[in-house]
C-alpha cells in the first residue's frame, strides 16, 4: 500500500491538494473550500466516513456504525481495513479532534 501512497502524491496535482488542505487555518475557510471543491453528496459520505472511523476506534460494533452513518456494510468493512493497515491517517486525524471534541457529528443534509 505505501508504495501506491507514494506514487499517489508523486503526482503534481495530488500534491498541490493535500499542499491547499494545509494551507487552510480557519474551519470557516476550509468549510467554504470544501463547498467549492465537492458536491454535498461528497461531503455528506466523507463526514460519514469519519464518523465510521470514529465509532470504530471507540469500539462499537459494524451493526451500530452501519445504523448510525447510513453507510454500507462494505464502505465500513473498507473503511476497518484501511485504519488497521492503511497510511495511518484516520488515526492522526481522529487524536487531534479528540483534543479539541468529545464527537464528531456525521453532516446531514437538510
Amino acid at each position: 500500500m505505501t508504495k501506491s501512497i507514494n506514487q499517489l502524491w508523486s503526482q503534481q496535482n495530488a500534491a498541490q491538494l493535500a499542499q491547499a488542505l494545509v494551507a487552510i487555518d480557519t474551519q470557516a475557510a476550509m468549510q467554504n473550500f470544501l463547498r467549492d471543491v465537492m458536491t454535498e453528496k461528497e461531503i455528506i459520505e466523507i463526514s460519514a466516513r469519519l464518523e465510521a472511523a470514529r465509532m470504530l476506534r471507540a469500539g462499537k460494533k459494524y451493526t451500530e456504525v452501519i445504523e448510525t452513518t447510513k453507510l454500507s456494510s462494505r464502505t465500513v468493512a473498507r473503511i476497518s481495513d484501511w485504519m488497521q493497515n492503511g497510511a495511518g491517517g484516520y488515526k492522526q486525524v481522529i487524536d487531534r479532534l479528540g483534543e479539541h471534541h468529545d464527537h464528531i457529528s456525521p453532516v446531514r443534509a437538510d
